[in-house]
């Protein structure tokens, strides 16, 4: 023991020392490396008090590799976070205009960790089905034991973006198995990428995309999750966007927007005038593996008094492949940051590593 503190202590000494065992016994040599990198000091580069280092990139989806939009909750009875998301065909073969991202299900990841690594689970099973349905963009939310999915709705699966499409209402006990229970009635046929969100009043505003105002974003309200009543307002419309995601941190209200050059940051006192703040976040490339692009359509899950964004990228949207739609350019894959608080501002700086342990909360997300 004193032996291996010395050697952890004094660099020069670890160094002659294995010079030293490496001309004598180079088993003996191969003995002590094993032993060494079991201890703490070189561990620390994976874990530290603020948890494990999260995967880079987080996830891929093994089936399609299309994985995108995600939405991030913890699963109360199997003691997990789960993670939702739209899947596309990005390495299906022979697929024009944008039919690779239509005919897929809800795919599901799970962490057991905490949230720094996750592995496939499932497809959901959405029993509200048409013929060619296409299934986008999953917000989930829990109250009162109960799972609540408003799932983007495409009743088909097509080659451009011309095409209706909707907000559904699905209710599920165990995250797995979702029954419908009724389709939103909203501002427009082609409304996506349902928010909901409490207000401190105790009833429910979601936050959605109403593609037909120059992809705006309205809101409607309901005293239950079930019975929805349209505002047919637009709340945020300064730049034109989708995923909406609302969330109270560092005690104010946020709201973060894909503007596809980054993610657009709102801020709000009534949860109806929202304030855009100067700069996007995740719009500078970054360096990690498949995280040198922009980022897209983000999850926030506040855990105590930190946030995490979950975001996708398309990993071959680079430069030199601008205009080719291949394999390389269609996959996606999901990444995670933390957020940062300066001077009211929210910041994210993608490429600092990311150490994560969400703890279980009390209530939904």
């Amino acid at each position: 023991m004193i032996l291996f503190i010395v050697i952890k202590s004094n660099i020069s000494i670890y160094f002659n020392l294995f010079q030293f065992i490496m001309k004598r016994n180079p088993i003996l040599l191969l003995i002590l490396l094993l032993i060494l990198f079991s201890f703490p000091v070189f561990t620390h580069a994976q874990n530290n008090k603020d948890g494990k280092l999260a995967s880079k990139p987080l996830f891929r989806d093994p089936v399609y590799d299309g994985a995108a939009d995600p939405t991030v909750i913890w699963n109360g009875k199997e003691k997990k976070w789960f993670m939702f998301y739209t899947n596309r065909l990005a390495n299906a073969k022979g697929l024009d205009g944008v039919s690779w991202v239509h005919g897929t299900r809800i795919g599901i990841a799970e962490s057991a960790d905490g949230g720094a690594t996750w592995s496939y689970r499932d497809t959901c099973d959405i029993q509200y089905r048409l013929t060619d349905y296409t299934h986008w963009a999953p917000e989930v939310v829990e109250h009162n034991g109960l799972y609540h999915m408003y799932l983007s709705y495409v009743p088909g699966v097509f080659k451009d973006w011309n095409h209706p499409r909707w907000i559904v209402h699905l209710t599920s006990k165990n995250l797995i198995n979702w029954h419908f229970e009724s389709q939103l009635k909203l501002a427009s046929d082609r409304c996506i990428d349902a928010c909901v969100f409490r207000l401190p009043d105790g009833t429910w505003r979601m936050y959605y995309n109403n593609e037909v105002d120059h992809k705006s974003m309205y809101t409607a309200d309901s005293p239950d999750l079930y019975t929805w009543t349209d505002s047919g307002k637009k709340v945020v419309g300064d730049q034109a966007g989708e995923g909406p995601n609302v969330f109270n941190w560092k005690g104010k209200n946020w709201m973060v927007v894909d503007n596809w050059k980054g993610i657009g940051i709102y801020s709000s006192d009534d949860f109806i005038n929202w304030k855009r703040q100067e700069k996007n976040i995740l719009q500078e490339p970054g360096t990690g593996l498949d995280d040198k692009v922009i980022g897209g359509h983000p999850d926030v899950v506040v855990n105590g008094d930190r946030a995490f964004i979950f975001y996708f990228t398309h990993p071959g949207r680079t430069p030199e492949n601008r205009g080719k739609d291949i394999t390389e350019t269609r996959r996606s894959s999901i990444q995670v940051a933390e957020l940062e608080y300066v001077d009211g501002q929210i910041i994210c700086n993608r490429d600092k590593p990311v150490y994560i342990h969400m703890a279980a909360p009390k209530i939904g997300k």
